[in-house]
């Protein structure tokens, strides 16, 4: 049997009926040559997954950690993450393989992830001013991403990277744990030189934050905090020095986006959490980075060594792909 070209490693924390929908959309797929690991997470060894390698932990390590564990356990060219409350449509991997072959100077390959068919959750991922990323064109119409094919990164919800783009600069930054590894790993592949191309009905469907819920506290710590460890890592000098008023900003209108009934914070509080619980989550996520900021500044430095764009030309390209700070608050 030919060895495989695609390593596909979907991650599971709770192990359910979503993740045997995930890996029967697997099942289906047109191209042929790869092969499926399942990195359970969920600490009791429960994952079922007939035709794929398990690898079972006995706690939760975390969704890039989890990755990179599948990542290190195969040798295919290409390697792709898929959630598991994700189902890919049958042309997935047979769209993404084509496309890495097409774009060989890409390292990084982003999928049509949708809520439903007529709107997307992401066509590619989208960077604000305060280290924050949002899925470009959530909500909207996927027509209107028909066309196009440049994107800054891919969510790890569902995409597909370049194991020799992987092998240069590094994996999932496993001091993320949960949110936003996915746009940390984009932003060092894109400073280094990689592309990224947005590959149109390379389908999967996402029932969004299935697995660690729409909003929550850990949620927004995590979110927070990781935003916080993204900027420090990889925004040239002229932005990191605007993150902590582009933060203050975003809050402003987290609130008016929640006396409004929009937004996360908004969901934060429909779920039944304080409010007031929100700004102590600030905090805790801020002094976390400043707790880990001398180890943050070494990584930041061995980014800038391996860098092949300049500051000013990954100014240009954050700018292209940047997200206004009020949007933010209301997705």
């Amino acid at each position: 049997m030919p060895a495989p070209i695609v390593t596909v490693v979907v991650a599971t924390l709770a192990a359910d009926d979503t993740l045997a929908d995930c890996l029967r959309s697997l099942e289906g797929q047109t191209f042929e040559r790869f092969e499926v690991i399942v990195v359970d997470n969920s600490g009791c060894r429960r994952a079922v997954a007939p035709g794929a390698r398990i690898l079972a932990n006995d706690s939760n390590i975390g969704f890039g950690a989890a990755m990179n564990q599948g990542f290190r356990q195969s040798h295919a060219p290409l390697v792709a993450t898929l959630n598991d409350d994700a189902v890919a449509h049958p042309e997935w991997l047979e769209r993404l393989v084509a496309a890495a072959e097409k774009y060989p100077r890409a390292g990084m390959f982003a999928a049509e992830v949708r809520l439903n068919e007529r709107q997307l959750d992401s066509a590619g991922m989208l960077i604000a001013r305060d280290g924050s990323s949002r899925q470009r064109g959530h909500g909207e119409p996927p027509e209107k991403f028909a066309n196009g094919t440049a994107a800054l990164l891919p969510s790890g919800s569902a995409a597909l990277y370049r194991r020799k783009m992987l092998e240069e600069i590094g994996m999932f930054d496993e001091s993320f744990f949960l949110y936003c590894e996915d746009t940390d790993l984009g932003l060092r592949g894109r400073r280094a030189g990689w592309d990224c191309i947005y590959v149109a009905g390379a389908i999967v469907e996402h029932r969004y934050s299935h697995s660690a819920g729409r909003a929550s506290p850990m949620k927004a710590y995590y979110v927070e905090r990781n935003r916080l460890y993204t900027a420090v890592k990889n925004f040239p000098a002229s932005m990191l020095v605007l993150v902590p008023f582009a933060g203050c900003a975003r809050y402003f209108w987290h609130v008016l986006s929640m006396i409004q009934g929009r937004g996360k914070a908004a969901e934060f509080r429909a779920a039944g959490y304080p409010v007031r619980l929100l700004p102590f989550l600030v905090i805790r996520a801020h002094l976390a980075a400043l707790f880990r900021l001398p180890r943050l500044w070494r990584k930041r430095r061995e980014i800038a060594k391996a860098a092949r764009l300049n500051a000013g030309e990954f100014r240009a390209l954050l700018k292209e792909h940047s997200l206004a700070l009020r949007r933010v608050a209301e997705l």
